[in-house]
């Protein structure tokens, strides 16, 4: 609870500060820009497999960060591997705001692992000191854009897991100074993933 109650306060302060910064990406034309992604993304950023992420109704925020995050290297997808090579600050803003205009698909929780999902959401694991879900990412999921947390409700269950087994191992690591995924997925064990995993991708 404690550990809750930090990343929560965290959530705000960041919120905050960031509150006022102006995103001016045009949505109209990033749709020019985006027919490279769709064939992983899917044509609004809704994508056909699981192993791509559902970017539709992303927050602007934090689509914006985890493009130039790619583009500089700090953040590393093979199949994004050089496509944004040649992408201005402004195309990328365009993108961002494109796919933040879609609207996102959503599924529906196993209810086999709803129940745990649901407790590691809403009050995290006590006993490994694995942080809240919602602290950051909202009851319903839908993130915190001022502070670049994402939107969640709807996401893949197989792309949740394989994120949170890449900040696990440090494979991925932009999560900042504070390394707050990096430290929540610490401990979590398989069924856990799979089971918050699920609950994301019936919230909404």
């Amino acid at each position: 609870m404690k550990k809750y109650l930090i990343y929560l306060f965290t959530a705000f302060i960041g919120m905050s500060f960031l509150s006022q910064a102006v995103y001016a990406g045009d949505a109209a034309k990033g749709a020019s820009l985006v027919a490279v992604c769709s064939a992983c993304h899917g044509q609004d950023g809704n994508s056909p497999a699981g192993s791509f992420p559902n970017i539709a109704g992303q927050n602007e925020q934090y689509l914006l960060k985890q493009l130039m995050d790619v583009q500089s290297g700090d953040r590393e997808i093979v199949t994004m591997t050089g496509l944004l090579d040649n992408y201005s600050q402004t195309d990328l803003e365009n993108i961002a705001a494109f796919y933040a205009s879609k609207e996102r698909a959503y599924g529906a929780a196993d209810p086999e692992l709803v129940e745990l999902g649901e407790s590691i959401y809403m009050a995290g694991i006590e006993r490994k000191n694995v942080a809240a879900c919602v602290a950051c990412h909202s009851p319903t999921g839908k993130g915190n854009g001022p502070a670049k947390f994402p939107a969640l409700a709807g996401q893949w269950p197989e792309y949740t897991i394989a994120q949170l087994k890449a900040f696990q191992a440090g494979e991925r690591h932009n999560d900042g100074e504070s390394r707050m995924m990096r430290t929540t997925a610490m401990d979590m064990n398989e069924k856990e993933m799979q089971a918050v995993a699920a609950y994301i991708y019936g919230l909404r």
